[in-house]
């Protein structure tokens, strides 16, 4: 049974984060371009410098509470949700999960307009019930005790939360990063609850009637984008702990570690990270991990993942399909070809979009949103 929660972070632990932030030690920099050999300094100054000094936790946590949450335990898990009913006779139930290195502030911005379409501008628009959890061990539900929770142990976890808890028969689901592979494992797991799934990260292996040139390609991009942005998912499948404790003894650790994903992974053109998101958005993420200290159990879902199960990359998926496909993606999934997600999904929707990265509810919104309206309108629950 599912109980009423309210985020409440003590003064304590928001003292204890100013004092923390004021006693920050940065290095020197290094020689290079800024961004080339790590976070950029200047640009985690500023974040730091509003987060000790501009930053208001208690505003941020007032519009968090704005939005109705939960928790229930699940397998032994106390799962945090946020759930928003829809507008309308038959709200379509839609489960959006988070990925790392975010949060469900990410989709925050997206319950307006998926909820009540028609205060938004889109009264011929499908209305949705929408269920934000935490992957277990990330932010403010239950941290793990134990090993075992991979993508496939908490899609399970997902499922129960949707048709046991909230007693919905079916539901649709969405997701990108860890979002995205546990939507697949939900997919393949529980077809018969899940009416669709929209992905904007998705994992295939090459087919077997691959094109050569196309498997050549794939892995040089593979092999490229491990050499200089995979180090993140070699330590946390590997050693999270000895990561996590500088980044649970320092925020400037947390933030310079999480910040420059959100720089390599957004479609930023000309703009900087700062002008990409706004300032408090950023932070707000942040302190999904560092107000709950879950920065280690969070990085210790790759350590699930990787280290002791490798995720699901080949299982067909039966459940219609969309994928959205955003220019910046990691490279191992903006190069291989459509047909290889075709041979494993059923895709029934496929969108090319010309802006946007890893992060798309926060990058492009308004996109993604008109992107999961079009798939679920036409999908029969």
């Amino acid at each position: 049974m599912s109980t009423p929660y309210t985020i409440s972070v003590s003064d304590d632990v928001l003292n204890d984060l100013r004092d923390r932030l004021a006693r920050t030690r940065l290095p020197a920099p290094l020689p290079g371009a800024p961004w080339s050999r790590g976070v950029d300094l200047g640009t985690l100054r500023t974040v730091l410098d509003h987060w000790r000094d501009g930053y208001d936790w208690r505003a941020q946590e007032r519009r968090l509470n704005g939005f109705p949450q939960f928790l229930a335990e699940v397998d032994g898990v106390d799962i945090h949700f946020f759930h928003i009913r829809g507008t309308g006779p038959d709200p379509t139930p839609l489960l959006l999960v988070h990925g790392w290195p975010g949060s469900p502030v990410e989709f925050l911005g997206l319950v307006g307009a998926l909820t009540d379409p028609a205060a938004h501008g889109a009264p011929e628009a499908p209305s949705f019930d929408v269920v934000i959890p935490s992957i277990p061990g990330y932010g403010f539900g239950g941290k793990p005790a134990e090993e075992g929770w991979n993508t496939d142990r908490v899609a399970d976890a997902f499922d129960h939360l949707m048709t046991e808890e909230l007693g919905y028969s079916t539901y649709g689901a969405q997701g990108g990063d860890w979002g995205g592979l546990i939507a697949t494992a939900l997919g393949v797991r529980h077809p018969e609850h899940v009416v669709g799934l929209h992905l904007n990260l998705a994992l295939v292996m090459p087919p077997a009637d691959a094109d050569p040139a196309d498997v050549e390609q794939w892995g040089a991009a593979a092999q490229e984008f491990q050499k200089w942005e995979g180090a993140y998912g070699s330590v946390q499948s590997s050693r999270p702990m000895s990561l996590a404790v500088g980044q649970t003894d320092s925020p400037a650790g947390l933030a310079a570690w999480i910040l420059e994903k959100f720089h390599a992974w957004s479609d930023l053109g000309t703009k900087s990270v700062l002008d990409a998101y706004p300032l408090d958005d950023l932070i707000t993420n942040l302190m999904f991990y560092w107000a709950p200290n879950s920065a280690a159990s969070a990085a210790s879902f790759y350590y699930e993942n990787f280290g002791l199960a490798d995720p699901d990359v080949v299982n067909p998926v039966t459940v219609p399909v969309a994928f959205a496909r955003f220019p910046a993606e990691m490279a191992t999934i903006a190069l291989a070809p459509d047909s290889w997600y075709q041979a494993r999904f059923d895709i029934r929707q496929l969108t090319h979009f010309e802006h946007g990265g890893h992060f798309a509810a926060l990058e492009q919104p308004g996109a993604l949103v008109a992107d999961v309206r079009r798939f679920f309108a036409h999908l029969t629950r």
